[in-house]
């Protein structure tokens, strides 16, 4: 039976991880509708290194990919072995890249919606500067990082940084902390993302 996957109007990187969600449970024969090429193209690649043999066709402006798997698959690879997890990411922005805030902001909320979809999280997360708004209550990007806080990862919010915000109060996620437990958390870890 042929799975299919309406991927439209998803943003980066949610069709991929439809997707793979799609082949984790065992999916040989899949039809995938998308409404960007971008997508499209990350959507080929996940399933080509998968195994899968793939055709696309562009109907009106929907791209319909369809892929079977090809013999045995390739086991989908989690990025990091739970056991050797010992990644520790900084943020300091409530955007992502360069000076374009709209295109940073769906970046940030698209790269926590990310961590939060993966197997094995980041050991700890700490947000500092304007970082600390990302745990206000009621956002989409505290509702990721209370998703990857569930999944057991560390989520220190600089206190200091809240207090100069005045929104300690409102801070949904993780513990208000300090410089102290924040710079020893990230001098332990093996690996240090920062952005």
């Amino acid at each position: 039976m042929t799975k299919k996957i309406d991927a439209r109007g998803k943003a980066c990187p949610q069709p991929v991880m439809m997707t793979k969600e799609a082949v984790e449970k065992g999916e040989r024969d899949l039809v995938i509708y998308l409404d960007n090429p971008v997508a499209a193209s990350n959507v080929q690649r996940f399933l080509s290194k998968q195994g899968f043999s793939m055709s696309l066709r562009d109907e009106e402006g929907h791209i319909i990919i369809e892929a079977k798997a090809q013999g045995n698959l390739s086991p989908v690879p989690t990025l990091v072995q739970a056991q050797d997890n010992k990644t520790a990411i900084l943020i300091t922005r409530i955007i992502l890249g360069g000076k374009d805030a709209e295109l940073g902001e769906v970046l940030i909320k698209g790269f926590l919606g990310t961590l939060a979809q993966l197997e094995v999280p980041p050991a700890s997360i700490a947000l500092m500067n304007e970082g600390v708004k990302l745990a206000n209550k009621g956002t989409p990007t505290c509702e990721h990082l209370q998703e990857i806080a569930a999944k057991g990862t560390t989520v220190l919010v600089c206190g200091t940084c809240t207090n100069h915000f005045g929104i300690t109060d409102n801070v949904g996620v993780g513990t208000i902390s300090n410089m102290f437990e924040i710079t020893d958390t990230l001098l332990k870890a093996a690996k240090v993302i920062s952005f």
